[in-house]
């Protein structure tokens, strides 16, 4: 098993706060496997097994679970007295009226609640309107290039893992499978993407047209790191397939791709006048190896693209708000707004070895005339310091912790 460092971190610093840790993000990702591990050390840490619940609501075993008053009244027969208990609710969601279940644990100051979910309904939910300012949300994301690195300990190419990483699927199980039954990974890929698709938007949503929806997604994967709008999609749609599809049926599937953790939607930030720009987004797709799926992952193409969707998956990871940049003169691709007030930009690009293309890359940044950190990032191997931009190799940023 591959520790996920970062995130068993921030339980362990939020262990005993008085706040519900909600742990979010795709099917598969790890979130279940997170909190065994918590759970784990927990007992390794002292805390004795029956002062320990834990709940996944996806098993069988606790499907004959109807309401949530069974839920809490088993929960609380089944722990110990002791001075602090561990309560972990995994697809919590999953349960009639989940929201006033964790209420009633939280309010019970000798339990500390950990609880995850899929679907960002959890937080858009009565949930965050009952308990407001009384959670901290986690978003999980499929394993980053450092975390693949770990299960690849007899590859010392680091050039060919990457390019492994940036064409395949960082999703726990994929990788494994991908080591011990290669011709396995697209079937589990499928699995997954119908399981997603199907249950957490179709089912959910009571949804008909299946194929409009998917066609839909389908564009938006082929569009990574392009600043896309819902009338550009309904548009060549329309022109593709003759079928009418209005603005807001196409922002209504938006929606339902970003709250399944699909995409991740960034908005566009004017720089020179630090402000959001209400229209139009970026999307990126949360794990590149599901583009395999709708046949749109060719290994040569479209590289600049999947590049910046790892970086901005990093980003996120990293910490911060993430925006595209806008400047009078062109774009920035990421700009980081950090918690503390400071900034940072950085531009991405597949290979910026040739002048004019260098040029172009930091045209941009030059243009910018604050103080904060720039960077261009590349798989060339050339650093540099260039007018106080930073040239790093990406593969090095990566692992960099």
């Amino acid at each position: 098993m591959i520790l996920r460092t970062s995130y068993f971190n921030q339980l362990l610093q939020l262990r005993d706060q008085d706040l519900i840790k909600v742990v979010t993000g795709i099917r598969r990702c790890g979130k279940s496997t997170l909190l065994h591990a918590f759970k784990q050390y927990l007992l390794t840490d002292g805390v004795v097994a029956d002062a320990i619940c834990f709940l996944n609501f996806e098993e069988r075993e606790n499907a004959h679970f109807q309401s949530w008053e069974q839920v809490y009244d088993f929960i609380i027969g089944n722990l110990s007295a002791a001075a602090k208990r561990y309560v972990f609710l995994d697809e919590v969601q999953l349960i009639p009226q989940f929201e006033k279940l964790v209420d009633a644990l939280y309010v019970k100051k000798d339990i500390d609640l950990y609880i995850t979910g899929s679907n960002a309904y959890l937080l858009s939910s009565e949930l965050s309107t009952m308990l407001s300012g009384r959670y901290i949300a986690i978003n999980l994301h499929p394993f980053s290039f450092a975390e693949y690195v770990t299960a690849f300990p007899e590859v010392s190419d680091m050039g060919k893992l990457f390019r492994q990483y940036m064409n395949g699927s960082c999703f726990p199980e994929s990788v494994t499978l991908s080591k011990v039954a290669p011709e396995q990974e697209n079937i589990y890929l499928q699995s997954l993407y119908d399981t997603v698709v199907v249950k957490d938007i179709v089912q959910r949503q009571k949804l008909r047209k299946f194929d409009t929806l998917q066609r839909v997604l389908n564009f938006v994967f082929d569009s990574v790191g392009s600043v896309v709008s819902p009338n550009n999609i309904a548009d060549t749609l329309r022109k593709n397939t003759q079928e009418p599809l209005s603005h807001n049926t196409i922002l209504k599937y938006l929606r339902y791709f970003s709250e399944s953790y699909l995409i991740y939607p960034v908005r566009l930030f004017n720089i020179k006048g630090k402000r959001l720009l209400a229209s139009n987004y970026k999307y990126y797709v949360v794990d590149l190896g599901l583009k395999n799926i709708l046949h749109t992952n060719a290994p040569t193409i479209d590289l600049g693209h999947k590049l910046e969707n790892v970086v901005y998956f990093e980003l996120l990871r990293r910490g911060g708000t993430v925006y595209a940049g806008r400047t009078d003169n062109g774009e920035v691709d990421f700009v980081v707004q950090h918690y503390d007030g400071t900034r940072a930009y950085y531009q991405v690009a597949y290979t910026a070895n040739d002048e004019k293309t260098l040029k172009r890359e930091l045209s941009s940044l030059r243009n910018i005339r604050d103080s904060y950190p720039k960077y261009l990032l590349t798989l060339d191997y050339e650093t540099s310091n260039i007018d106080g931009i930073q040239r790093v190799h990406v593969i090095d940023w990566l692992l960099k912790q």
